[in-house]
């Protein structure tokens, strides 16, 4: 019997699944609070999604073995038909874009780009580079712990709460959600967590989250706060980089930048009408995110290659609703009022700037 399990008192089974059979690079946010989840009828795959304006705004990809994507995804749509929503696969990567790009039926755009290592590529490549280099040394010579902390250390550590507390502070929209859900230090079960601190203040943490079936890391989050030398995140990156190559991980990847251009992509399209907003975005979207400084922040460690991430949409094209249901997914609500929020964010902080200028 098809279930969709939701809530976060019911996620034992698909967290089972993710930790068996989780690929995509965000196959574990599929845990985050807000997510839905359906159960295949035998038990044995897994679709996080949230409703938002009749679409279905789907978690990455479904969680199964690979033989058997294609079966999950005929159940899971069919599903979602037979509940009166579309479908809309964010965050999609290699495998269900082979699998779909060059069906009927199906509309690919790309979203951005991500980096990818072996932990043992990084680690390489920031020893071989003198100005990462220079970045470790900096924050040793500014006297800053970097650790692992355990679990029962780090769950709602004050320290960190009031880190992550004024990292969201700074950030030009409100918190978001969906894949990016920041409350991330109630349940740290299955991530690692590296701390930077100073003489018992916390200065910045990166948190790690687990890509099962790759035996791999997806760089969650990195936290730091104004008093953090410059440096910190670098070297939080490495000790992390580190340790789970000390485990024998063979992957890590800090995640996608969003509209960044790194080649063509088989069977991809975007919208003429969707140019003009990703143009306005580039050109203006500093102000709530900083795409541009992302990309080079991630491309500085040198990545081995950059995958395509994409969005898939069950239609023959992609619509004007696709992109306000996935808005809304993030946003928890109407994008149009995050948009707003962040226009008054933005307006308030250039005014304290100016102020402090003057």
């Amino acid at each position: 019997m098809v279930q969709t399990i939701a809530g976060e008192n019911n996620d034992g089974v698909a967290r089972n699944l993710v930790l068996a059979s989780g690929w995509n690079s965000t196959c574990y946010q599929i845990l985050n609070s807000g997510i839905s989840r359906w159960v295949s009828a035998d038990q044995y795959a897994l679709v996080g999604f949230v409703r938002a304006n009749g679409i279905a705004v789907v978690a990455g990809a479904p969680v199964c073995q690979l033989d058997r994507l294609g079966q999950t995804a005929n159940e899971w749509e069919g599903y979602a038909a037979g509940q009166g929503m579309g479908v809309c696969y964010f965050g999609a990567e290699g495998r269900l874009r082979e699998h779909l790009r060059n069906r009927a039926g199906y509309t690919l755009v790309v979203l951005g780009w991500q980096p990818e290592w072996t932990p043992k590529s990084f680690i390489e490549k920031m020893q071989s580079e003198p100005s990462l280099r220079a970045q470790l040394n900096r924050v040793r010579n500014k006297r800053v712990t970097i650790e692992e902390w355990p679990r029962e250390q780090a769950e709602n550590h004050p320290g960190l709460r009031l880190a992550l507390k004024e990292w969201l502070q700074h950030r030009g929209l409100p918190p978001l959600h969906f894949l990016v859900e920041p409350e991330t230090l109630s349940d740290l079960r299955d991530r690692r967590i590296f701390v930077a601190h100073r003489d018992g203040e916390v200065l910045a943490f990166v948190t790690l989250c687990p890509v099962p079936a790759r035996n791999g890391w997806l760089t969650e989050q990195y936290v730091r706060r104004s008093s953090a030398p410059n440096g910190v995140i670098e070297s939080l990156l490495f000790r992390g980089a580190s340790a789970i190559a000390e485990a024998g991980a063979e992957y890590l990847t800090m995640g996608m930048v969003p509209l960044a251009e790194r080649g063509v992509v088989e069977g991809a399209s975007t919208p003429n009408w969707m140019r003009p907003i990703l143009g306005w975005a580039k050109a203006h979207g500093n102000r709530f995110y900083n795409f541009q400084g992302l990309e080079a922040f991630k491309a500085k460690f040198r990545p081995d290659s950059w995958q395509p991430v994409s969005v898939i949409v069950k239609a023959d094209t992609f619509q004007w609703r696709h992109l306000r249901a996935i808005g809304a997914a993030f946003a928890h609500g109407s994008p149009e009022l995050a948009v707003a929020k962040g226009l008054l964010r933005a307006a308030a902080h250039e005014t304290r700037s100016l102020i402090a200028r003057n």
